[in-house]
């Protein structure tokens, strides 16, 4: 299903199809601060269609344009292109994990002047602003859309191709924890795996690789962290914040920051969990969890960002105590009917 209630048709199927096959270049951008999925999905497509022979061009609208250190494992990497050499008008250009044309930075104005817009997305806060839209909200990962076009499209599933899309995967899934895997998810893992990736290398490189100035960063946002149990309408809120300033002592760069809220969100005491975690150039981009009781996409959207029930995100260039201000009541009227606090 769509973000506006409508079936994934056929229709939408084949005018993508038609839109692909007819280009003989095509432009890919994925939201801004790339998580795996997003980058996976988007470098996955990118080999499918480089090796059918088309001209491809990638990016992400970032100010600060560089790969995240986490997905510098990922093949296709040579696709990307930085958003000032981007294609000012594509002919054909797909996004892909983006809700919104704003999560594209500065890429905004190339879709805007696309000829055709595809948009790629599993999101419930997806906005449809594109002209044709692979918007599957019931789909674990963007990923898992993308591997469908790939083999509508008739391209090979290659192990390179695969690395991409099973980081897109596992990355949205928590690998293979949350709501949203399914015995399809699995079929697909298998899929991905059968052809010859390696998951032990793909899940050291995510989770369990950082430098040594990490645990410092890590231990001052833990100190930092505060519990409120009335908040989140009475389920528990724990939440905490990074600097720039903190990181830049340590020497740390942005992408660093991500595993943050992976800790905090632990809490048993606390349904949700944010991070507020400050970029280079000021703003802060808030990560949100929920452990079921709060949809949490809802009051992300509310602030103008946007995501899924369980995980969903925004950004804003307030003070965090005043971030906090105006989302701690957009919680509260989240909180999913029926469920008990505590």
């Amino acid at each position: 299903m769509t973000a506006n209630g409508t079936t994934l048709t056929e229709a939408d199927w084949d005018r993508a199809l038609e839109l692909i096959r007819g280009a003989e270049s095509v432009a890919l951008a994925c939201h801004v601060s790339p998580d795996g999925d997003a980058l996976g999905s988007m470098l996955g497509l990118g080999l499918a269609l480089r090796a059918s022979g088309r001209k491809v061009a990638a990016s992400f609208g970032d100010r600060c344009f560089a790969v995240p250190r986490l997905l510098r494992y990922l093949p296709g990497r040579d696709l990307l292109v930085e958003p000032e050499s981007y294609p000012a008008e594509p002919a054909v250009m797909i996004t892909f994990d983006a809700s919104t044309m704003e999560r594209l930075g500065l890429l905004m104005p190339n879709a805007g002047a696309a000829g055709e817009l595809i948009v790629i997305d599993h999101h419930v806060s997806n906005t449809r602003f594109g002209s044709v839209h692979l918007v599957d909200t019931s789909a674990a990962a963007t990923a898992v859309v993308v591997e469908e076009l790939v083999r509508r499209l008739g391209l090979t599933l290659d192990r390179e191709i695969a690395t991409c899309l099973y980081t897109g995967l596992v990355t949205d899934t928590g690998s293979f924890r949350y709501r949203g895997t399914t015995p399809e998810v699995h079929a697909l893992a298998g899929r991905l795996l059968a052809t010859g990736i390696s998951p032990d290398e793909i899940a050291r490189e995510l989770w369990d690789r950082s430098p040594f100035a990490y645990l410092g960063v890590l231990g001052l946002a833990l100190g930092r962290a505060r519990l409120e149990p009335g908040e989140a309408g009475g389920h528990g809120l724990v939440w905490t914040y990074l600097g720039r300033d903190d990181r830049a002592a340590a020497g740390l760069p942005y992408s660093e920051s991500e595993g943050v809220i992976d800790v905090v969100r632990r809490v048993d005491e606390a349904d949700v969990a944010v991070v507020l975690k400050q970029d280079d150039d000021g703003t802060w981009n808030v990560s949100t969890r929920s452990k079921g009781a709060v949809d949490v996409s809802r009051a992300c959207t509310a602030l103008g960002g946007g995501g899924h029930a369980l995980a969903a995100g925004f950004s804003s260039g307030l003070a965090p105590d005043k971030i906090m201000a105006a989302l701690r009541p957009l919680l509260s009227a989240s909180a999913e009917p029926g469920t008990e606090a505590g």
